[in-house]
């Protein structure tokens, strides 16, 4: 993406005048991207207090850098590269002993969200509960650099060219690391369908 074409991303310029030093500029930026990025890094880490803290982190080192930003690819595509990176070195260092939490929302929202619930019985929101868990333990198993690239395809709904830039490889590589990661997840899953 040329710099003329990343100045029409809007984020790209607020974070043109972020670089210039319209701190308004960054706050909007993080109070847009604020959710998105805590969901993405909660489905990358599995614990919401730890993806708070990452994303917090992330914003702290887009902030640093907003000197040297230049618009080369899109805003989020350079937040999410951050943010993928915090969180595969996150999961490479993290011990035993964390507990998972759910990838579709965060225990904020499930804590603070009240939704009818139109399943039929019992018995079917336990089945669906059990093939969710089970989807999530399988994702979850998947090796960091595929699960963040299923994260990003699947729940962030990035474009290759965007994963490849937020992973540090070529669109070639991140088709690659989807292909396995799904081959995989039909594999483990088969039984659900």
């Amino acid at each position: 993406m040329t710099t003329a074409t990343a100045v029409t991303d809007f984020d790209a310029g607020l974070m043109l005048r972020v670089r210039e030093g319209d701190d308004e500029s960054f706050a909007i930026l993080l109070n847009k991207h604020r959710a998105p990025l805590v969901s993405f890094l909660n489905r990358m880490v599995q614990n919401h207090a730890q993806a708070e803290e990452l994303a917090q982190e992330a914003f702290l080192r887009v902030y640093r850098q907003r000197a040297r930003y230049e618009p080369t690819a899109k805003f989020t595509t350079w937040l999410f590269c951050i943010a993928a990176n915090l969180a595969i070195n996150a999961r490479r260092d993290q011990r035993r002993g964390f507990r998972p939490e759910p990838l579709d929302v965060d225990s904020y929202d499930r804590r603070h969200r009240q939704v009818a619930d139109r399943r039929a019985n019992v018995e079917q929101r336990l089945l669906e509960q059990a093939r969710l868990e089970e989807v999530r333990r399988v994702v979850a198993e998947l090796p960091a650099r595929q699960r963040a690239a299923v994260l990003m395809h699947k729940y962030e709904e990035m474009s290759y060219a965007q994963i490849a830039e937020a992973l540090g490889c070529s669109e070639t590589a991140v088709k690659s690391l989807l292909f396995r990661a799904y081959e995989t997840l039909r594999g483990r899953l088969a039984h659900l369908v």
